[in-house]
């Protein structure tokens, strides 16, 4: 049993070490100095999101590229309430939500990009702020790489607290996972809150057809898409200006609703690399809790479960360390988190499987 426990870990290892290196191989975007090329729409689908659309468009408002290169999509998913549209100095428009599916986020982007003037689709939340130079910065990369679809970093907002602090770590770590797959180039994820494509391309690839069954994934399964079409086609932008940020959920059923919602994803996987981390990651948090039984159980002895804990804990540290640096966040609550994250996990992933999940006022099955 001892033994099956350190292979797991040692496969964990090995994988999350791919994951470190491939981060170090991907070098940060240097700005050209260049005339602004590209013409976006950028879409917010949203419900019930009047407390947090204003600081969103005010942020876009202050946005560092011209006014006629870009216009928001506001796609009202919905809402109870009226979000009254106020005069902005760029092309805003609110539509209505056309449901089709079992996915409202994928209906309501698709929705906006049948209306969207602009060659380049950028997705984001209502609940998320933008860089002054985001724009600019993504067109930037674009001129650089001449991809078709482009993936960016989302932060949390800073907050005190552990609350805040655990998910902030679970957070840098599927930041620095997905940086870090795109530097062996076996991507497998990004977010949709920081996600932009050609708008033909998403044409090319039939939207999102094939998964509208499954309410999320609007980001991800688009992406793997996108690999099995054309690899070459996609990247990640690099830059710390084009970071989006996002606001941290405010109590504890929400964020292991949250995270339901996204694991219930990774079984649709088409990725090999992507399953095999998933699955590493569930193993082994799972290992480490029967560590602990064994443990208690006698079975094992103490310098075995330092050992075990202590190995995991500091490959786990050196993944969150370069991504937090990137970031500019802070590791704060360090021990407790990864004390708490395998039980977290483990029951997140267990749940997933067979549960439903609450997402905006909704219950979806996987």
């Amino acid at each position: 049993m001892t033994t099956l426990l350190f292979i797991i870990l040692s496969s964990y290892v090995v994988t999350i070490s791919l994951l470190i290196f491939g981060f170090t191989k991907m070098k940060p975007l240097s700005i050209y100095e260049t005339l602004p090329k590209n013409t976006f729409s950028i879409v917010v689908p949203f419900r019930n999101e009047s407390q947090n659309l204003p600081l969103l468009l005010e942020t876009i408002s202050l946005l560092n590229y011209p006014k006629d290169r870009f216009e928001v999509l506001l796609v009202d998913d919905d809402s109870d309430e009226t979000f009254p549209l106020l005069n902005y100095k760029f092309n805003i428009t609110l539509i209505k939500n056309q449901r089709k599916s079992n996915s409202p986020k994928k209906d309501a982007i698709e929705t906006a990009i049948q209306q969207a003037q602009h060659d380049w689709i950028i997705t984001t939340d209502a609940d998320c702020q933008v860089n002054t130079n985001w724009l600019q910065v993504i067109d930037n990369y674009i001129q650089q790489s001449h991809v078709k679809m482009v993936a960016s970093g989302v932060r949390y907002i800073p907050k005190k607290g552990f609350l805040f602090s655990f998910q902030n770590l679970d957070f840098l770590s599927l930041q620095g996972a997905t940086i870090g797959s795109f530097g062996i180039h076996e991507p497998f994820m990004c977010n949709g809150a920081n996600f932009a494509y050609r708008k033909d391309f998403f044409y090319e690839l039939n939207g999102f057809e094939g998964n509208e069954a499954i309410a999320s994934g609007d980001d991800v399964f688009l992406l793997q898409k996108a690999i099995k079409k054309d690899k070459k086609a996609l990247g990640f932008c690099l830059h710390k200006q084009s970071i989006v940020q996002t606001k941290s959920v405010k109590n504890w059923n929400e964020l292991f609703q949250q995270r339901v919602r996204w694991a219930s994803k990774s079984t649709e996987y088409h990725s090999i690399f992507g399953k095999t981390v998933a699955i590493l990651v569930f193993l082994t948090n799972l290992a480490w809790i029967a560590n602990l039984f064994l443990f208690g159980f006698e079975k094992i002895s103490l310098s075995s479960l330092f050992t075990f804990i202590g190995v995991k804990a500091i490959v786990d540290y050196i993944l969150l360390k370069q991504t937090a640096f990137f970031y500019e966040s802070k590791l704060s609550w360090l021990l407790p988190s990864l004390g708490l994250y395998a039980f977290f996990n483990s029951s997140v992933a267990f749940y997933s499987l067979f549960g439903s999940y609450q997402w905006k006022g909704r219950s979806f099955k996987k």
